[in-house]
């Protein structure tokens, strides 16, 4: 009973954060059309600013305080100078969003130097879930990333501004015409999902090695995540995350993580042949 149920809330873990860090790339693509492959480099400054945090010598939750605000303005100022002006050139946009990766990683590799980082603990110690034991820190991810994915649903389909979102989403062109202010919401969108992959990146900070080439490793999850899903349906970004994140912990309990993880890969990629509307093509949202 107890490994079955240290895999199950292990998988929760790890679909909670790829749901987390997925959502933004799905709002990008689906509003701007914009492959952005900076995003894992977004992911990667959210946990440099816990690193930072304790390197100064103060508490690792400011950190955490303030990793979105900062992400989300260097995505706010990226979306301004990079990728608007290259509206409506797909290709245009995939090289400069991938040069933005380089440059990105090459200025935190000036600051930073290119050795790990350190984060410094949160919450420590275990909580009992039915007799057994289990980190309390990833019980809190789990709760955070789910009431931050349940916050971003009601934005997106419970408020003015998302009625905007999904405007503009459904016909940029219209929604101008009926008096939408399409680039505030542009840049809006793109700030609000620079900050949850920013979030995303500091509350994983503590469990993962920080350098400037993490975010590489999350980037290729959360594409995969976004395809299985069913790419430009929101609800996919779930389906997709509990799929993959449920799939490498339950193979990971039976086989090394890199061999799990490989596995993982070559499953998302028979269900994409099999299926390539992904799990919940066919139902838009």
């Amino acid at each position: 009973m107890e490994p079955v149920l240290i895999q199950l809330l292990n998988g929760l873990s790890i679909a909670t954060i790829l749901i987390l860090v997925s959502l933004g790339l799905a709002v990008i693509f689906g509003m701007l059309g914009i492959i952005n492959l900076a995003h894992g480099e977004f992911f990667m400054l959210g946990a440099y600013c816990v690193a930072t945090a304790t390197a100064w010598g103060v508490s690792p939750w400011w950190g955490i305080a303030a990793a979105p605000i900062v992400v989300g303005l260097v995505g706010m100022a990226a979306q301004q100078t990079i990728i608007k002006p290259l509206y409506r050139r797909p290709l245009d946009t995939l090289l400069a969003t991938w040069g933005l990766s380089i440059v990105i990683r090459q200025v935190v590799r000036l600051i930073y130097g290119s050795g790990q980082m350190m984060a410094g603990s949160l919450i420590t110690g275990s909580t009992h879930i039915f007799g057994f034991g289990y980190p309390t820190y990833r019980l809190f991810i789990i709760l955070v990333t789910a009431a931050i994915v349940a916050l971003t649903f009601l934005l997106y389909f419970r408020s003015d501004f998302g009625l905007r979102i999904r405007m503009v989403i459904a016909n940029r062109s219209m929604a101008g015409a009926l008096g939408v202010n399409t680039q505030s919401t542009d840049l809006w969108a793109f700030g609000i999902a620079a900050a949850m992959v920013g979030f995303a990146g500091a509350i994983m900070s503590p469990l993962v090695v920080i350098n400037p080439e993490m975010g590489l490793e999350y980037l290729s999850r959360a594409f995969i995540v976004v395809i299985i899903g069913g790419i430009g349906h929101l609800y996919g970004v779930i389906a997709g995350g509990v799929a993959f994140g449920g799939a490498e912990a339950a193979l990971s309990f039976y086989l090394r993580p890199v061999v799990a993880q490989i596995l993982v890969v070559l499953i998302a990629v028979v269900l994409i042949r099999v299926r390539p509307q992904g799990l919940t093509g066919g139902s838009r949202g």
